[in-house]
């Protein structure tokens, strides 16, 4: 019954009863990317735009998304949920309700939303809800957090056509995307930041439908 009860907890979101208090101090992290050395908090360059992204474990979703031409910097963090600054002890409880996601920073006249977009719905499968493969709780969610109207018109767009794309296919999945205004982002610990340069053995969790998303680059 406990471990059951556990599983419930980390797989349902908490309300402003539930969640932990978190803290009023942001926790440390890096300056700057371990890769390109690029300052992770800005200020970014005049010209680009940023989206959050979650795909589950944050760590392979970030080597992606850095190695696209055209993205400035990347970082890890946790946001969509309650709790102030919380650590990622706090996060793995699922009583915070964050999920964990990328930051992207990137030029959009090299690398279009669009096909940031693209890339995103290929590369997860963005219908199994509060997991990601192996990886279980309301922190592995799949999300998109835009910081405009255009861009969440645009998110929705896509993650439409991908559901189009995945009946098509035969898939019967729907698709779990949180689609929203992106709030607070709490950058993670220094550790998690670019993980897999630092640890290139290290886990990654990436797995696709391998059905591609019909949208325009």
């Amino acid at each position: 019954m406990f471990l059951i009860d556990m599983f419930n907890k980390k797989t349902i979101l908490p309300d402003a009863q539930t969640a932990l208090r978190g803290r009023a101090e942001a926790i440390a992290t890096a300056d700057t990317h371990f890769v390109s050395g690029r300052a992770l908090k800005g200020p970014y360059p005049e010209g680009t735009e940023k989206i959050l992204l979650g795909m589950g474990c944050f760590w392979g979703a970030e080597r992606l998304l850095w190695n696209i031409p055209g993205v400035h910097v990347t970082a890890v963090g946790y946001s969509g949920g309650l709790t102030p600054n919380p650590t990622y002890q706090e996060t793995t409880t699922g009583l915070t309700g964050h999920t964990e996601v990328v930051l992207v920073v990137y030029d959009p006249k090299t690398v279009s939303l669009a096909s940031l977009l693209k890339t995103f719905f290929e590369a997860h499968d963005p219908t199994q809800g509060m997991r990601q493969g192996n990886d279980i709780g309301t922190t592995y969610r799949s999300a998109i957090y835009a910081y405009d109207d255009a861009q969440l018109r645009q998110a929705k767009d896509a993650r439409d056509a991908f559901q189009q794309a995945l009946k098509q296919s035969g898939h019967t999945g729907r698709i779990t995307t949180e689609i929203e205004v992106a709030g607070p982002l709490y950058f993670a610990e220094d550790y998690h930041q670019q993980y897999l340069a630092k640890n290139p053995s290290g886990y990654c969790g990436l797995r696709g439908t391998g059905v591609s998303c019909p949208i325009g680059g």
